[in-house]
């Protein structure tokens, strides 16, 4: 599902939602004609992988990992046929729709996961939760078509280009972007695949870095001076987020796990590796954020440059992993993907400094309070060590989470008030969109 939904769709994302063409601005309709050509790519795709894993395990087609498998393939497709929708609602900055349709979609799936495996139905539950999926499709598809007829005064001749003629009369530069942006897309998902963080968490926010610095992509001062805000208050923010990830994150995943699972996993090696994982998140964030600009305001030779580097990472990557699993186990996958995404981010630093002259600060990026942080760390780590004893959990718990939770609110407070005036700004663009809409 991954695979399909990634690379049917992120390539035609990126460009079209950048200001470069052949024309100096692209109309709606001009997107929503390449936006299309998502659907029959996405059906190319399906097919092929369908028939692949088919063909691969040698099922037949009453087997229920075959029915499941050509259900997904339906939910993907279903799914695609709101993009050319998604791509315009974020070229009009109507984000309010993501917000609502896709946690409500989320929600639905969940439910309907849960009635039809919980029902006692007679269907195996692989297919079950194929025809979950399948809902989650219908309610993004239903959720941006239902948002442009009822609450715009866009028709739905608005939103097809039915007629051949004007089918062929595409702009052939955006669609080059689109094939170029999706052969990185094809680099990125070997990379990628299998870290949850950066499928769930992080790649939205990506994605609306990535269309704000689309939006301010210019050659003149003031685009120059917009874009360095953007990136600025953005990288500020992942850093922020990240940080409170590595001042509390190691100290309580022990605590957690054994919250959540009891002894089954909080006594093994998982602790550890949730701990090491929590440094590995801010270089995630810090990647996507920093590569988001790049493919934002890099001409088409930047990009190719930037893709064969990307293979070139991705070699190295595939050498790390080798080396370091086996030495290592789960910690040298983490090391090896930290390895990467340090690589990846030293490159697009390298992009930033020569875009902005040199003028670029990144010690600007780090927030206010950061010190507070640092010590509130080395103080849940002491708690952790001094006071939570792991015969005697029950009792001595609530002690390390008293801690943890006066050092997060001491660290809230000084952050707030050394950051307020950006926390307000970033509300306040949020009340903006909120009100445009």
């Amino acid at each position: 599902m991954n695979c399909i939904l990634f690379l049917s769709r992120e390539g035609f994302r990126r460009a079209c939602l950048r200001n470069d063409s052949q024309s100096d601005v692209l109309t709606d309709e001009a997107i929503l004609k390449v936006a299309w050509m998502v659907v029959p790519f996405a059906i190319v795709i399906t097919s092929i992988g369908s028939l692949f894993v088919l063909s691969v395990k040698k099922l037949k087609l009453s087997d229920p990992y075959a029915k499941a498998i050509l259900i997904i393939g339906f939910a993907c497709i279903l799914e695609l046929l709101a993009e050319p929708l998604y791509i315009i609602s974020q070229k009009k900055k109507y984000y309010n729709i993501r917000v609502y349709v896709e946690p409500a979609a989320t929600l639905f799936r969940c439910l309907t996961t849960f009635i039809l495996v919980k029902g006692h139905i007679e269907v195996n539950k692989l297919v079950l939760v194929s025809l979950s999926q399948v809902v989650y499709g219908a309610f993004i598809f239903l959720g941006y078509w239902s948002y442009f007829l009822i609450f715009t005064d866009t028709k739905i001749s608005d939103l097809l280009p039915l007629r051949l003629s004007d089918l062929m009369d595409y702009d052939k530069q955006l669609l080059h972007m689109c094939m170029l942006f999706t052969g990185q897309t094809f680099r990125k998902l070997i990379l990628q695949e299998g870290s949850l963080v950066v499928r769930i968490v992080f790649l939205p926010f990506e994605e609306s870095s990535y269309t704000t610095f689309a939006r301010l992509a210019g050659e003149t001062p003031q685009n120059i001076s917009n874009l360095e805000g953007s990136l600025l208050g953005a990288l500020k923010l992942i850093m922020l987020i990240g940080l409170v990830i590595i001042s509390f994150g190691p100290s309580y995943s022990y605590t957690l796990l054994k919250l959540l699972y009891g002894e089954r996993h909080s006594d093994r090696e998982a602790p550890v590796i949730l701990r090491f994982y929590c440094f590995y998140i801010i270089s995630l964030a810090m990647n996507g954020t920093s590569e988001a600009f790049l493919h934002a305001v890099a001409n088409e030779n930047q990009l190719k440059q930037s893709n064969d580097m990307l293979l070139l990472f991705s070699v190295i990557y595939i050498i790390l992993n080798i080396v370091l699993i086996k030495s290592a186990g789960a910690l040298g996958l983490i090391a090896a993907n930290s390895i990467n995404m340090l690589l990846r981010i030293t490159y697009s630093t390298m992009f930033i400094k020569d875009y902005f002259k040199g003028s670029f600060s990144f010690w600007r990026c780090v927030p206010a309070g950061w010190g507070i942080l640092l010590i509130s760390g080395l103080t849940t780590i002491f708690s952790e060590r001094m006071f939570l004893n792991r015969t005697r959990f029950k009792q001595t718990v609530p002690i390390h989470i008293a801690i943890g939770i006066m050092c997060l609110s001491i660290s809230s407070l000084e952050i707030y008030h050394g950051e307020k005036q950006f926390l307000w700004q970033i509300f306040g663009t949020l009340k903006h969109h909120d009100k445009s809409q």
